[in-house]
């Protein structure tokens, strides 16, 4: 596979009138968007899937194509299913699949899945409404998962990703889907390397893709594993969208408005972020070394290992 850049222009012109934030302009009196309104709705669909071409060409575009052809996430004749929990990372996912199956060299097939756990209405509404606002047409299937895990004490969020990475890897199956993609990215695998060294005791990142161990056939994918989160926030601003963080029961019992936008956080993945955040400030080569330091494993200098669920140690090839 190789997934090339599209060629469209970064010169297009902008008139900068903003379109209606929530498909609200232009109404008839009946509530129903007149021609007017579903112009602005179009334009401002546009301007968003230009925004990612145009203005983050470098920092969000190329990094999405780069990882697609490095690590050959699509093949011709897929057919994938982009999860979007109501974050900025799944739905700047969902408009860059979009964006590829466009300008791309070959066909795939794209469903766009949204699992609603047991959401409050107003953390799903904010969903549909950003669905609708972006062009992204999604199906919305329920679970139970919250009222799983409210009780939970000891790692309910780890209980819930992988009851909800269950819950979406059947929809998928069931829609005919052969792969999911999630909106995990760069900064994402190298809080996860060192949160695995400094509280794990192992050495661990998050793979670009990988198959599922529970269901046979099934692939997961993580297309923008090479794009940093300063530059999807930074893309999620220019373009004034809002996003869930969490909306869990925990989250919840916050104040309905923080809890709705980017600034929850688990404790342990802000440690690390913020580690990292201030290493950078000394060394801005910080973060792509961290990265780094899992392609380029030296099995020569290390202890032990775990190749295929076995373990090693250097003992057994040592020569005395």
């Amino acid at each position: 596979m190789n997934l090339k850049e599209s060629r469209e222009s970064t010169d297009m012109p902008r008139d900068g009138k903003p379109g209606p934030e929530r498909g609200t302009a232009g109404r008839n009196p009946g509530g129903e968007p007149g021609e007017r309104g579903r112009e602005e709705s179009r334009e401002r669909i546009k301007e968003i899937e230009r925004s990612i071409i145009r203005d983050f060409r470098k920092t969000v575009w190329r990094p999405f194509v780069s990882a697609l052809n490095e690590y050959e996430m699509i093949q011709p004749g897929d057919n994938v299913a982009v999860c979007i929990s109501g974050g900025k990372d799944s739905f700047l996912l969902a408009k860059c699949m979009q964006e590829i199956l466009r300008h791309g060299k070959f066909r795939f097939g794209l469903e766009f899945l949204v699992m609603d756990p047991g959401y409050h209405r107003d953390n799903r509404r904010l969903i549909e409404e950003n669905a609708r606002l972006m062009g992204i047409p999604v199906q919305i299937f329920d679970s139970d998962i919250f009222d799983v895990v409210v009780d939970i004490k000891e790692s309910p969020c780890y209980l819930c990703a992988r009851m909800r990475r269950g819950w979406l890897y059947a929809k998928a199956r069931e829609l005919g889907c052969s792969k999911i993609a999630l909106g995990h990215h760069f900064d994402d695998a190298i809080e996860t390397i060192l949160m695995s060294m400094l509280y794990g005791a192992q050495v661990n990142t998050m793979m670009p893709k990988l198959h599922s161990a529970n269901f046979p056939g099934m692939e997961l994918i993580r297309p923008l594993y090479l794009v940093r989160e300063s530059a999807i926030l930074d893309w999620k601003n220019s373009n004034n969208l809002r996003f869930l963080q969490c909306a869990c029961r925990f989250t919840e019992q916050i104040e309905k408005e923080k809890a709705m936008e980017e600034e929850v956080h688990s404790s342990k993945r802000q440690e690390i972020k913020e580690l990292i955040r201030k290493l950078e400030d000394k060394n801005p080569g910080v973060a792509k070394n961290i990265f780094r330091s899992v392609e380029n494993v030296n099995l020569d200098a290390c202890i032990g290992y775990v190749k295929d669920g076995q373990r090693h140690h250097f003992l057994e090839t040592y020569e005395s």
